[in-house]
């Protein structure tokens, strides 16, 4: 009997300074096996980072990079990959015509993707390395991601995910932006240094503010710096140890750190930038130092592409931290938190108990909640169409793991929780797609009842229970109390539910 042959899949990152693809083996267990790790120089995030657009020239090495990627994927009989781009590709004015040119040149598709989708592979990676360690937890920790246009900086407590912010602040960008300065200064490592401490100052109290013990470095130029410093058996950096690399790389110039150190130019410029960056971090925190788990982008792409792989519908501790960041933009503007859970709770409990006329799936669910949670978020502004404060604050956040047109999505949903519905005369409505307008305007129409289960804000329902006879489903409202306020305002909002999903709804009892 013929074994079958267990798939081999591929991510591929269009990154700033590099182009990167693993390939890796899809185990029945659940683990990955890596095939293959290719990497090649290019100079997107420099074309960017100083002009805004990418030249020709660095356009053709992209595409011809990716078609020899496109090469080796077909000798491995690869079926299945992820291509993504980050902040080298999604700022650059002329993205569009190069996405366009990679997918005619090599045959890849290319995904450019904003900071929060980057930090959810990111953090995929992360949980599946912390699941199979027990050297450290997220407990009271902070994490400093430094990637070459920018630094996400997460920090967690005992109950989650406290907040996550992003940083115009990689080495690569900050190199080709101060690089005009480097010939006017003796000190130019203290310039920087100032530069840098003037972009994270206004994050310094939120830091002190947690009890801060862990200190969690992430990013390519972390194995550099162990490789520096010797350390190989535990990629674990002390305080002591980076102070004096520290201290040592500010009197250097890029060719003594080259002798130095015994590695690339271009790692010599990245060299500098990058410890500044972790030594002003870890000074604010109580980290004895910094834990370097050698984790990438592509190892949490191949992890999702695995997730896929085994359909796997279980909520992975990721989509937790997601949810915990949400809950923190919700105490941020000074969201009522018990009428919020209510409302997430009986929106949740709506969706799957009326599934049969939506047939939406858990992506959906997920923007469901978070319109859920951050619905009244624009109360902060005014009280007066808050629904629509609330929309624009959602779309304005960084969500960990949305792209921008999801961020519309939500945002277009918690607009309408209120007596208010979708029209063409509303620009943010008109512009979705069809599929897109079909689906704000269900998941609205579930948030508008499961908000007329609390006008009072009193949380009155404990539960309900639906009974679907023919075309009419039946709510019965589970309540010890005065309910007469709660059934009107339903009542208010079953026409457009009904309107939207084919059915009818009726209160019983």
């Amino acid at each position: 009997m013929k074994k079958k042959r267990l798939e081999v899949v591929a991510a591929i990152n269009v990154g700033s300074d590099f182009l990167k693809m693993s390939i890796a083996q899809l185990n029945k267990e659940g683990t990955l096996n890596i095939l293959e790790d290719v990497s090649l120089a290019n100079n997107i995030g420099k074309d960017t980072y100083t002009s805004g657009r990418i030249s020709p020239r660095t356009i053709k090495e992209t595409c011809e990079g990716l078609k020899g990627f496109a090469a080796l994927m077909q000798d491995y009989q690869v079926k299945t990959y992820k291509a993504i781009a980050t902040s080298g590709l999604h700022e650059a004015d002329n993205r569009d015509y190069i996405i366009e040119q990679i997918r005619l040149v090599s045959k890849i598709d290319v995904e450019i993707i904003n900071n929060v989708q980057e930090r959810f592979y990111i953090y995929k990676a992360l949980r599946n390395y912390l699941a199979e360690s027990d050297n450290i937890d997220l407990n009271d920790s902070i994490i400093v991601n430094i990637t070459p246009g920018g630094v996400e900086v997460s920090m967690y407590s005992d109950q989650g995910l406290k907040f996550t912010e992003h940083l115009k602040l990689g080495p690569l960008r900050l190199r080709e932006q101060l690089i005009t300065l480097e010939a006017k200064t003796i000190s130019f490592p203290k310039l920087m240094e100032e530069y840098i401490e003037s972009k994270i100052y206004l994050l310094k109290p939120k830091i002190k503010k947690i009890q801060i013990n862990k200190f969690i470095g992430l990013g390519g130029d972390l194995t550099t710096i162990l490789e520096i410093c010797k350390i190989t058996d535990a990629a674990f950096i002390s305080q002591e140890r980076l102070a004096e690399l520290y201290r040592q790389v500010r009197e250097m110039n890029t060719n003594q750190m080259v002798e130095a150190f015994n590695i690339t130019s271009g790692k010599a410029k990245l060299l500098l930038p990058s410890i500044l960056i972790l030594h002003s971090f870890l000074k604010t925190t109580k980290g004895q130092g910094i834990y370097a788990p050698k984790i990438n982008i592509r190892q949490g792409i191949l992890y999702g592409l695995l997730e896929n792989h085994a359909k796997v519908t279980k909520p992975l501790q990721v989509e937790n931290d997601v949810i915990s960041s949400i809950w923190y933009i919700a105490e941020k503007y000074g969201v009522d938190k018990k009428h919020a859970s209510f409302v997430e709770k009986m929106s949740l409990s709506l969706f799957d108990k009326s599934w049969k006329y939506h047939k939406l799936g858990n992506r959906d669910r997920l923007y469901l909640q978070v319109a859920a949670i951050l619905h009244d978020s624009g109360n902060y502004v005014s009280f007066s169409e808050h629904g629509s404060h609330s929309s624009n604050i959602i779309r304005t956040q960084s969500i960990m793991g949305f792209s921008d047109q999801e961020l519309e999505l939500i945002a277009t949903i918690a607009k309408y929780h209120t007596t208010r519905i979708p029209t063409y005369a509303d620009r943010s409505y008109n512009v979705l797609s069809h599929h897109e307008k079909v689906l704000v305007s269900k998941l609205s129409a579930i948030l508008k009842i499961a908000e007329s289960m609390d006008i009072s804000h009193m949380q009155k329902i404990s539960d309900f229970e639906v009974v679907i006879t023919e075309d009419i489903l039946q709510l019965e409202l589970i309540s010890n109390k005065d309910i007469v306020l709660e059934k009107w305002d339903i009542m208010n909002n079953v026409e457009f539910f009904q309107e939207v999903m084919g059915i009818k709804i009726e209160l019983k009892g």
